[in-house]
């Protein structure tokens, strides 16, 4: 048996085919097209090609940004590039025979999908998961179903407050958690560290293009003892813990998973987190909430989308 999983982002659009183990035996990579017509020829180009190198999938899962209705999958709210997808249903644009349930949902509750069949979350019935990257995505698993709320938007987590006079986030609100820990916040402090000619090995390899210094440098950076690096990095973790840490008082989950471009960091990242979000949790809960990195291996979306098509459905 195989499932098509499919991942609509605002550059590329990543559609494969997962068999049973989450292992993805063929995909297809394409550029997001700009307009409906060539978003609808591109996208079902690529799942012809996929049926004719293996064969007519179970079920499909999409995963989208936005506000996505899970019963009709129907795209809610999609700002951005691809708000000439707001409105349509992404069963309508798949293109596969009646029969094969297709199931679709937010991105960050895709990759907790993923989770829960092929990763950490197996075997749990209370998780919250975030994924840090150039936002902050968040999904929460609670007493066995994914968490949607009333409109479909619970778990959006990088937008809950931590500091109500900080920056303006793209939602519209201040001090949003993605404004202070995501890869374009700890990478905007750098930068203006740079600009402003800051002592640190940064400043001099990218002194003239700060814009270069990524998250993946900065980290780099840490791992080196530099102390602009440390200093930055370690105000977002303490942010983020802190975050965390009220999270854990709402949703009580068993365990915490750190996914996401960011997660890359390793050990450099989830020490430090953990022990921020142990000294600021334990006085209530009385236990260490353990954090783990995402286990699915695969960082196109491609197996997270797969995996709402097996994940169970309370």
């Amino acid at each position: 048996m195989v499932v098509l999983g499919i991942d609509i982002g605002s550059a590329r659009i990543k559609a494969g085919m997962v068999d049973e183990q989450g292992a993805i035996v063929a995909s297809r990579t394409i550029e997001t097209p700009a307009d409906l017509d060539g978003f609808l020829s591109s996208l079902q180009d690529a799942i012809r090609w996929l049926l004719e190198a293996t064969a007519l999938p179970a079920g499909v899962g999409v995963g989208c940004k936005g506000i996505i209705d899970p019963d009709s999958t129907r795209i809610e709210v999609l700002p951005g590039h691809l708000h000439f997808l707001q409105g349509l249903r992404l069963a309508d644009l798949v293109g596969l025979p009646l029969d094969v349930p297709i199931f679709a949902d937010n991105d960050a509750r895709v990759a907790l999908a993923g989770e829960m069949v092929w990763g950490a979350a197996r075997d749990h019935s209370n998780v919250v998961m975030l994924t840090l990257g150039n936002g902050v995505g968040g999904a929460v698993l609670a007493n066995g179903q994914l968490l949607r709320g009333h409109s479909g938007v619970a778990g959006h987590l990088g937008h809950v407050t931590v500091d109500p006079d900080g920056p303006v986030c793209v939602c519209g609100n201040r001090g949003c958690l993605e404004t202070v820990f995501s890869a374009r916040a700890i990478e905007g402090e750098v930068w203006a560290a740079v600009h402003r000619g800051c002592a640190s090995a940064l400043t001099r390899l990218f002194r003239e293009q700060p814009q270069l210094a990524t998250c993946r440098t900065i980290f780099q950076a840490v791992s080196e003892g530099d102390s602009l690096a440390v200093a930055i990095v370690s105000k977002a973790i303490r942010k983020l813990g802190a975050a965390i840490a009220g999270l854990l008082h709402v949703f009580d989950p068993e365990i915490v998973i750190i996914g996401g471009p960011v997660a890359d960091a390793g050990a450099a990242l989830l020490v430090p987190l953990q022990e921020e979000v142990w000294t600021r949790s334990h006085g209530l809960l009385r236990r260490e909430v353990p954090l783990v990195e995402q286990q699915v291996p695969d960082k196109s979306g491609i197996v997270g989308a797969a995996g709402l098509v097996i994940a169970p459905r309370g």
